[in-house]
C-alpha cells in the first residue's frame, strides 16, 4: 500500500467515476468498494499507472476546481491526443492544456518536450513557445518546436 494516496470527491458518481479513468488508461484497475446503506457505494478503489486513488460518494457539500489538478506527461502527440479526447468527452476545454473531465475534475496533458522547450537553453526560443502555448487548448508539440525554433 502506498503511504500516501489520493480521495477524490463525488456527487453519488464514484463508482462511474473509477469505471471511466480505469477505462482511459492501459495500466489500471478496479479495487474493492465498501458499500452504504442503499447498496451503492460509499467508497471505490482504484489503481493508475501504479498510484491508488479512491473514489468517495461525498455528496454536493464539495466540487472540483483548478486548484487540483493530474497531470499527464506525455511522450509523442500521438500520447496527447488520446488523453485528450477520451478525457475531454462530455468536459470541457481550457487553456495550455488544461481540460475539465465529465467529472470536474482537472487534468493537464502535458507533452514532456515541454521542460525543453520552456526551459531550453535558448531564451528566445523558449519564450517563443510559451507565447505559442498560451494560444493553444490542446498542446501540439509540432507547433510548439517550430515556435522554439523560429520556424
Amino acid at each position: 500500500m502506498q503511504k500516501i494516496s489520493t480521495c477524490l470527491w463525488f456527487d453519488g458518481r464514484a463508482a462511474e467515476a473509477a469505471e471511466f479513468y480505469t477505462s482511459v488508461f492501459e495500466r489500471s484497475s478496479l479495487g474493492s468498494s465498501m458499500p452504504g446503506p442503499g447498496g451503492e457505494p460509499v467508497t471505490v478503489e482504484f489503481e493508475i499507472e501504479g498510484r491508488q486513488f479512491m473514489a468517495l460518494n461525498g455528496g454536493p457539500a464539495f466540487s472540483f476546481n483548478e486548484a487540483v489538478s493530474l497531470v499527464i506527461n506525455c511522450d509523442s502527440q500521438e500520447e496527447v491526443d488520446r488523453y485528450w479526447d477520451a478525457l475531454l468527452d462530455g468536459g470541457q476545454e481550457s487553456q495550455c492544456g488544461w481540460l475539465k473531465d465529465r467529472f470536474g475534475l482537472s487534468w493537464q496533458i502535458v507533452p514532456t518536450a515541454m521542460s525543453s522547450l520552456l526551459g531550453g537553453p535558448d531564451p528566445e526560443g523558449s519564450q517563443r513557445a510559451m507565447q505559442a502555448m498560451l494560444k493553444m487548448r490542446k498542446l501540439d508539440i509540432n507547433v510548439l518546436q517550430k515556435a522554439y525554433d523560429g520556424a
